[in-house]
């Protein structure tokens, strides 16, 4: 399924050439950085586009964006976006949105999903609820829990297409989808670089703001799953 694509992906980013911390030192600064995404503000317009090379989705380009907000219970909801299309399947352009409190916390309220030239559909109740409630669905829950699990490698100087930042590098112990991440605070969606377990490594190639959603129409709404009654 499509989100268990990007939900992993979610929580990357670096850059590399070791800087001289003392490990206590870098395990705190990992710990501020995994807060600082959890509870990060999103600023509406924002985006980051990321580039695959090797692997099998070499070629493809990933959007992140906040292309939308609006209040829910009393505090901000904000949609966030994430698009993968690949130039060689102009056709298969995946697009998801999340309508969440932030990045790393807090229930999804609303997703809308537009696969190719076809319709954009709105997920119904049910499928929400389980969004929220099975482990590994939930995009901002996922994303942080990623961030904790992984090992300090140290502070590393790396240059990507969009430039030369100081990022921290994370190893993850297990094989995951997502082995290496490099995060640098200061960036919007803290993700420079991260080298997949299938060979593959996305790097940031563009950031600014100004964006809008991808997806222009009216959503339908999504068949509910066959035998499961709306949350009441």
């Amino acid at each position: 399924m499509f989100h268990r694509r990007v939900i992993p992906l979610i929580a990357v980013v670096g850059v590399c050439a070791v800087h001289a911390t003392p490990a206590a030192a870098q395990v705190s600064d990992k710990d501020k950085i995994c807060s600082q995404i959890e509870n990060r503000t999103f600023t509406v317009g924002t985006w980051a586009s990321y580039k695959w090379t090797g692997g099998p989705s070499g070629g493809s380009t990933m959007r992140m964006a906040v292309v939308g907000k609006e209040p829910h219970e009393g505090k901000p909801y904000y949609w966030y976006e994430v698009a993968i299309e690949d130039p060689r399947r102009p056709d298969a352009k995946m697009i998801m949105q999340m309508l969440v409190p932030s990045l790393g916390g807090g229930s999804v309220r609303s997703v809308v999903m537009k696969s190719g030239d076809q319709p954009a559909m709105r997920m119904p109740p049910q499928m929400i609820q389980m969004i929220n409630s099975a482990p590994g669905m939930n995009m901002a829950a996922e994303m942080t829990r990623a961030c904790h699990e992984m090992e300090v490698v140290g502070w590393e100087q790396v240059t990507v297409p969009a430039g030369q930042f100081r990022a921290l590098h994370l190893k993850h112990p297990r094989q995951t989808m997502v082995s290496e991440v490099w995060l640098q605070p200061d960036q919007q969606f803290a993700m420079i670089k991260g080298t997949l377990k299938d060979g593959g490594v996305m790097e940031l190639a563009a950031q600014g703001t100004g964006a809008t959603s991808s997806i222009t129409e009216t959503p339908v709404e999504m068949p509910g799953l066959p035998g499961v009654p709306p949350p009441h």
